[in-house]
């Protein structure tokens, strides 16, 4: 532990692997621990869009981390979003963590409890570290939110989208479109 009696972030999200069952996630959110369950939904949408952002950009090279974290700006943020993708060439460091900074495109689903963090804490944190391209995908309401354009600490693009309807980031750095056609709802 650190010199004082409070453990880093580091420390705490070590502790989360340890105390969190399996079939939820944990993350540091604002120096919290936060629990959300897993779903079939969430696992469906995750899966849907690592395929087609693999069909677009191809394996060699390119990784699309599920679950893993991630330090973020704003002290005591160490989120694992449920599927992010680093630029091209970039690389974890020698323990298997990723710089935000290499950080080019980041998906949320929403879990029950969870929306307050997606659309709040973790949207304004994603902008602080700007996050070219942030959507949250929401089962329960059958939208997604995408958010972009990201300077001076916050998103200046905002569009929402329904499921079903095509998602156009082909202005951005991703240069694609998810579809959303297969996404389920809860």
């Amino acid at each position: 532990m650190a010199d004082s009696d409070e453990p880093s972030p580091d420390e705490m999200f070590e502790l989360l692997y340890e105390i969190v069952p399996q079939v939820y996630r944990g993350e540091l959110v604002e120096g919290r621990i936060t629990m959300s369950p897993k779903s079939g939904a969430r696992s469906a949408i995750i899966e849907d869009v690592r395929g087609q952002m693999l069909e677009r950009f191809g394996r060699k090279g390119n990784r699309f981390p599920m679950d893993v974290g991630l330090d973020l700006p704003g002290g005591g943020n160490v989120f694992c979003p449920d599927l992010f993708k680093p630029a091209a060439g970039a690389k974890p460091d020698k323990k298997g963590k990723w710089r935000y900074q290499d950080v080019e495109f980041v998906l949320e689903v929403v879990s029950r409890g969870t929306a307050r963090n997606d659309y709040g804490v973790k949207k304004d944190t994603y902008a602080v570290a700007e996050i070219a391209v942030y959507v949250i995908a929401d089962p329960y309401t059958g939208k997604c939110h995408v958010y972009t354009l990201p300077k001076d600490g916050e998103y200046h693009g905002y569009s929402t989208i329904d499921f079903g309807e095509p998602i156009d980031l082909t202005d951005t750095v991703l240069g694609m479109t998810l579809e959303t056609d297969e996404f389920p709802r809860e």
